[in-house]
């Protein structure tokens, strides 16, 4: 993992750190390659149980870093990167949205374009007053990317997305937080305050239910009652694959003290 992604650990909480403030984080070829290395590094520790994700300095993530090389000055792609139907953005969203335990984007300032995707591809966000959203495609000639037209419509609706993507206009702390795109809106500077103490409850909790409950979730927003059904039923089997979690649930109800969970 290069210098432009911070990953550290408190607890059963992983904190992801975009490193790039001269930037306003802007996401490099780099930074994409660390947060792909990353989703697959936290799906394999079970000892993190909640991930916080947020940005150095004054920015979550400016979107896509276009200071960078141009493509003339890059390597000619190969013939696999000639065929990816996905792209780096779309490999990234998939990656982010793919990591198993409960995501928290800590929105400390500007998010726009992909950084604006990769916020919103979290499960859940936390900003404050200095919290600003912009989907910029349309300013640069582009119709979305990088998961946009996927999470937006899903977190606020199809029209409030068409709106967004339409206009390109900033969206304040306030308006974010009424629209849906925060969970939570914290006070003074307290984006990424918020996000630890929110990620900590989570991780509190027995981390193979909140797997089976993410995962349950995801699938189901997509599908019919009856399949979600099915597919609740199936999740109840996955939680039960803790058993001394299980135990320790009812232990701490009956002895009426805070509970104790291992994830076995």
């Amino acid at each position: 993992m290069s210098d432009a992604l911070v990953l550290e650990r408190d607890g059963h909480v992983a904190v992801a750190t975009l490193n790039r403030p001269e930037k306003l984080n802007a996401l490099s070829g780099a930074l994409s390659a660390d947060l792909l290395e990353m989703s697959r590094e936290l799906n394999a520790d079970d000892e993190v149980w909640a991930v916080v994700i947020t940005g150095a300095g004054r920015g979550f993530c400016s979107g896509v870093d276009l200071g960078g090389r141009r493509p003339s000055e890059a390597a000619p792609p190969s013939h696999g990167e000639r065929m990816d139907e996905l792209g780096w953005v779309g490999r990234q969203a998939l990656g982010i949205s793919g990591i198993a335990k409960p995501t928290v984007a800590a929105v400390n300032g500007v998010a726009a374009g992909a950084g604006m995707s990769l916020a919103l591809a979290c499960d859940l966000r936390t900003g404050d007053g200095r919290t600003r959203f912009r989907t910029v495609f349309a300013e640069r000639n582009l119709s979305p990317d990088s998961g946009m037209s996927y999470f937006l419509t899903r977190i606020v609706g199809y029209a409030r997305a068409a709106d967004l993507i339409f206009t390109s206009r900033d969206i304040g702390a306030e308006e974010s937080y009424r629209l849906g795109l925060l969970d939570r809106l914290a006070e003074g500077e307290g984006a990424l305050d918020e996000a630890l103490r929110l990620a900590a409850t989570i991780a509190s909790l027995p981390p193979l239910a909140i797997r089976s409950a993410k995962r349950v979730l995801q699938h189901n927003v997509d599908v019919a009652l009856e399949e979600a059904l099915r597919y609740e039923t199936a999740g109840l089997g996955y939680a039960r694959r803790a058993p001394n979690d299980q135990a320790e649930s009812i232990a701490s109800f009956r002895e009426r003290r805070p509970p104790r969970f291992t994830g076995t």
